[in-house]
């Protein structure tokens, strides 16, 4: 299972907003002409003056991106059904299965519009986690219950499984509870 991590930089300029600061160029990368490579001609640069910088800060920090932890079966279509979700995990702990269980899923009124199901999505700041494996139940000729397994087979698999489950839980007003 593969996560797709996502970190964005921060500008100095939003930085800015909080406190006010000024930024230094160090002289040795502002040039007055420089030669092109090109056709040997002399390049003139107008000289980039800047205030002298007053606090030694950092001007590039990492921002993790707050996404709402939701769930898709076609990607970009959220999931509106909240689901039952039952855990299982082995016994030395190196692996274990979650199985998602939605009865009536939103997700049957769109698809005839925006396309098939195509896996099952579970997106967060963290990332993606998917599964292929989507099983759904008819009654009476009638798609009524989608049921998505999604396997981990290490520790860390568990672990980031966990994290997703508790920002999801959260958002959606579900609980734990051992059985």
């Amino acid at each position: 299972m593969a996560t797709l991590h996502s970190l964005a930089l921060s500008s100095p300029f939003s930085n800015s907003l909080h406190k006010p600061r000024s930024y230094s160029v160090p002289s040795s990368i502002v040039h007055q002409s420089t030669n092109s490579s090109f056709n040997g001609q002399t390049l003139r640069m107008p000289c980039l003056r800047l205030p002298m910088l007053t606090q030694n800060t950092a001007i590039h920090m990492p921002v993790i991106m707050m996404v709402k932890p939701k769930i898709q079966f076609i990607q970009g279509t959220d999931e509106q059904t909240i689901p039952d979700v039952r855990l299982t995990k082995s016994r030395d702990g190196t692996n274990g299965m979650a199985i998602f269980t939605f009865d009536q899923p939103s997700v049957f009124d769109s698809s005839g519009e925006i396309g098939d199901i195509t896996g099952f999505y579970m997106i967060d700041e963290e990332g993606v986690l998917q599964s292929v494996d989507v099983n759904a139940k008819f009654v009476n000729g009638k798609p009524s219950i989608i049921e998505a397994k999604y396997i981990m087979r290490s520790p860390r698999e568990w672990d980031r499984f966990m994290r997703f489950m508790e920002r999801y839980s959260n958002a959606n007003g579900l609980q734990f509870i051992k059985k």
